[in-house]
């Protein structure tokens, strides 16, 4: 029986999405999955939302309800024997400004979370708006920005942003080698594009040369999403 772990909103979403040659992930894949790759390309997506109206397996911890995250993923699957692929997604890094959330995350599923002053700013309404993440780490300022027109559209089936949004299981390497799988449940998120999307700071301090230059080019899509609210399931170890 499913076990839920976490239940929150995610809300406004920013979502910009990269080209990353294989080889720079094929040490990150956890054992028992493989990429997920998108019209034969390796993405890597840096992700801000807001986490609102959050509670650890049902209990609401005051001071730790509403808060931002920023992190850095990329796609994998997990063939199945029979039923469909699980496709995930795996966190490279993890942002967030709340101590004890990061604490919890690493212990519990080795999740890559570092805790970081962070804030944001949302302007979005039927005519559209703008998102802003803002965050400090090793003394340096960043920042994630995106404007949008109009209101929020269904993604087309079949689409990139369908892609990037509907992945809902997640894997983590832990520290043995083996590989947590936790199942995330949503429904279908209604989506901007982004044609005007601002990434700042010294992305190589955060994330390493490789990936620091990949986030410094310019993102290949763009999009913003709704949210909703959202169930993350207990982990379990698959077979190694």
């Amino acid at each position: 029986m499913r076990r839920a772990f976490l239940t929150a909103r995610w809300e406004d979403l920013v979502i910009l999405n990269f080209e990353v040659p294989p080889a720079a992930l094929a040490t990150l894949v956890p054992r028992g999955t493989e990429l997920d790759l998108w019209d034969g390309h390796a993405l890597v997506s840096l992700v801000g939302f807001l986490f609102a109206d959050t509670r650890v397996r049902g209990l609401s911890i005051p001071g730790h309800r509403e808060f931002e995250e920023v992190n850095l993923r990329f796609y994998v699957r997990r063939r199945m024997d029979a039923e469909p692929d699980r496709r995930a997604v795996v966190f490279i890094r993890e942002l967030v400004p709340r101590y004890a959330i990061a604490a919890i995350a690493r212990i519990l599923y080795n999740e890559p979370y570092v805790s970081v002053p962070m804030s944001h700013r949302t302007r979005v309404d039927s005519d559209g708006g703008s998102i802003d993440y803002a965050w400090r780490y090793g003394g340096n300022e960043f920042s994630l920005d995106a404007s949008v027109d109009g209101s929020a559209q269904i993604m087309a089936p079949g689409s990139e942003a369908e892609f990037i949004t509907e992945h809902y299981w997640g894997y983590t390497r832990q520290r043995d080698g083996g590989t947590l799988e936790y199942e995330v449940e949503h429904p279908r998120w209604r989506v901007w594009s982004a044609p005007r999307v601002t990434f700042r700071g010294p992305a190589a301090t955060l994330y390493g040369t490789v990936f620091g230059e990949i986030l410094m080019g310019p993102p290949r899509s763009a999009f913003v999403a709704d949210g909703s609210r959202v169930t993350v399931y207990a982990g379990q170890r698959i077979a190694d």
